[in-house]
Formats: C-alpha cells, structure tokens, sequence
C-alpha cells in the first residue's frame, strides 16, 4: 500500500501562475474590506519607523484621478520587520503570503523573506484589510527594488509627501513594479500617468526598465 512520505516543503507558486479571478479568491481566501488614505494613519498610528502607500492608491495621488481599488498597500523595510510584528501584537492577525504560500505572522514563524508579504485582518472572521509587501534593505535602510537588488536608493528620492499628509511611491516607481503584471487596471493606471511624468521621471523610468527588462516599450 502506498504511504505518503515527506519529500520537502511545497512547490512555490509557479513563475507562470495568473491571479484568481475575484470569485475564486473569495471562495478560497475570504473577502477584502481595504483601508483607504483616509483610514489607514489611524491603522499605522504608534508604528514609528518608515511606511508609505503603494500600488494603485499612490498612482491616484499623484494623478487625482480616481478608480475603483480592490486592496490598500503599504510597504515597510525588511529591517522592521520584528517591529511592526510587535506593533500588530495580538490586536491583529496577519499572515506572511509568500509564493503561494500562507502562514502565520507570529512567534512561531520568525523568518520571513525579505521580499514577501503579508495580509492583515481583525481574525479568520473577518474580511482583509491590509496588503503589506516589504522592501528588502540588507540592514542597509535603502530602498531596495525587488526586480534589480543591485539598484538602491535613499527612501526619500523613490517617495514623496502629497498635500494628504501621507508618504506615497514616486509614480515612476510605481508603474515600474506594474510594468511586470499588465492586468487591465495596471495599463489603466500606465495611461492616466505616463503623460503627466515630467523629464526625470521618465528618465528614471526609461532607464530602470532597460536594465530589467530592455525589450519592453517603456526602455525606449
């Protein structure tokens, strides 16, 4: 008779794998009720190292043009990773979402990849609020871009304040990270924000996808 022995851990998410549809995702990982620009410094009050928007709600502060948005992300530093697992404490619970993957962000599960995620939320009743995809920093505090490890930079000069009051991705910064998805809302947010660049905006983002990925339209 066969018997089911250990050969490892799981497979990682496949390179090729496509997001689940809206339906499927719910059925499988519950339902999302995202915090907003307007909720989520109440969220991240008493956490005082550097967090800022990214994705599609940094694009709209800096287009001002609005659209409907299924999540809210925030990135943080992998070095603050410990400190924002003690800022959550027991008030939340969040899970480390990584290739596929799911588990939880507690004491039991101390390493986590620098370069992973995790999704918060009040308890398994209760629908999602919070993306939180890290920046990796090596220890170093720099900004890290996740498709090209060796390009770094200050924190300062890849954000910016908007008249909110918040810390947002640099558009170019963001658009850079879509570039690699293509799903309709992340050419929806390209063709609302390429025109509105200025010169060392799409500069930045001219060069930083030649050394990525030089075939793709917005290196040229």
């Amino acid at each position: 008779m066969p018997t089911n022995t250990p050969t490892g851990p799981p497979a990682p998410q496949p390179t090729d794998a496509q997001p689940l549809p809206p339906d499927d995702f719910q059925r499988w990982y519950g339902t999302w009720e995202p915090l907003n620009p307007g909720t989520i410094s109440a969220f991240m009050h008493g956490f005082d190292q550097p967090w800022w928007i990214v994705g599609g709600w940094s694009i709209q502060a800096f287009t001002g043009i609005s659209r409907p948005h299924d999540d809210m992300d925030i990135s943080i530093l992998a070095s603050d990773i410990p400190a924002f697992r003690d800022f959550l404490g027991d008030r939340w619970t969040a899970w480390n979402a990584d290739e596929g993957w799911l588990r939880p962000f507690d004491q039991r599960f101390t390493q986590v990849r620098p370069d992973s995620q995790l999704w918060i939320r009040r308890n398994a009743q209760s629908p999602w609020i919070l993306d939180v995809p890290f920046t990796p920093d090596a220890g170093t505090r720099r900004w890290t871009n996740k498709r090209n490890p060796a390009h770094t930079e200050n924190l300062e000069d890849v954000t910016w304040i908007a008249p909110d009051g918040l810390r947002y991705a640099k558009p170019e910064v963001t658009l850079m990270f879509k570039a690699a998805q293509a799903r309709e809302k992340d050419r929806q947010d390209a063709h609302t924000t390429l025109p509105l660049l200025d010169e060392r905006a799409r500069t930045w983002l001219r060069d930083t996808m030649h050394r990525i990925n030089p075939d793709h339209p917005w290196a040229h």
